[in-house]
């Protein structure tokens, strides 16, 4: 009897057969075009050393958080970075989740009801489609950043019973640009609906001290939550839920992602803590716009057909 059932090793067949079979390799890039790390704080020493003589300093001597959040794995730490974050982000909660797509799962597993509408983007990233999958909530994608298509499904499907939750990337992980967010936040004031932003890409990337792309735009009062991540500029992992003291009340009571797991290492959030600190003061956000600029100048100069994108993704389109 084979080992492996027949319609999944057919699946692997059929996938090789089409040359897009993914495998892991151990990455040695010379020269970055192809990683999340825009500021190369993955691999930056003071980061490192810092996050490391913090927890010295704190006397935290754990490997791990030794349990959920809600059990025995919060400590102080949490605390510490949350707050953090609540003054960096401006928004009156945060709350942290081991990724990014735990987050997404989390938030959108959790908040819309059945009755619901949920109105994404059609390009969003697979983690949000997850979360609304896990929902209750009816779900109905809008053309890529087309405010009148949101505007249409609204008309279309929204009953007075309904709460809608209208949700875009402030930078798309793919093609690297990002929608009309004062178009967006208006639209959501016109009709009483709640806007959600994935600001993956955009932190460290958008706005003073790389706040990212919504506080840029002085629009965090008018977001109903934002999601921002650690695995992309930041260079660590993890990732949290930015929005009311309500909002993360609600989290901490029925988004799964968030009950049912170990919580992060004390050595990842102290990581998270001095990037934070790291982008606060340096001026590496300065290369790296400077980079984008040179970058789009050559591409113009070149007349190479890349989608509009002033964000450190730049696509080609083949």
């Amino acid at each position: 009897m084979d080992d492996f059932p027949k319609k999944l090793r057919e699946k692997l067949s059929e996938r090789a057969a089409n040359n897009a079979l993914r495998k892991l390799s151990i990455s040695h890039i010379p020269i970055d075009f192809s990683s999340n790390d825009y500021l190369g704080f993955a691999k930056d020493d003071n980061i490192f050393k810092s996050a490391s003589e913090l927890l010295k300093e704190r006397n935290y001597t754990l490997n791990g958080a030794t349990g959920s959040r809600l059990l025995s794995g919060n400590n102080i730490l949490f605390e510490t970075l949350e707050n953090a974050l609540e003054s960096f982000h401006d928004c009156s909660a945060a709350l942290v989740f081991n990724s990014g797509y735990d987050a997404n799962l989390g938030l959108f597993g959790s908040v819309p009801q059945r009755g619901d509408i949920i109105l994404y983007d059609e390009l969003i990233h697979a983690s949000i489609r997850d979360g609304i999958g896990m929902s209750n909530a009816k779900a109905y994608k809008f053309k890529h950043n087309d405010l009148f298509d949101v505007k249409r499904l609204l008309e279309l499907n929204r009953t007075d019973e309904s709460e809608v939750y209208v949700v875009t990337e402030s930078v798309f992980s793919m093609d690297g640009d990002s929608p009309d967010l004062l178009g967006f936040v208006q639209l959501c004031q016109d009709n009483n609906c709640r806007l959600i932003v994935d600001e993956a890409h955009a932190v460290g990337v958008f706005g003073a001290s790389g706040v990212g792309l919504v506080q840029e735009l002085g629009l965090q009062q008018h977001v109903f939550g934002r999601i921002v991540t650690f695995g992309k500029a930041i260079g660590c992992h993890g990732a949290a839920v930015l929005g009311s003291e309500t909002l993360k009340q609600y989290l901490i009571n029925f988004a799964r992602s968030f009950i049912y797991t170990t919580g992060m290492p004390p050595h990842s959030l102290a990581t998270i803590l001095m990037a934070y600190q790291e982008l606060s003061r340096t001026a590496c956000l300065e290369g790296l716009r400077g980079n984008i600029v040179y970058f789009r100048e050559q591409l113009a100069l070149h007349k190479l057909n890349f989608i509009e994108s002033h964000s450190a993704i730049q696509c080609c389109v083949i």
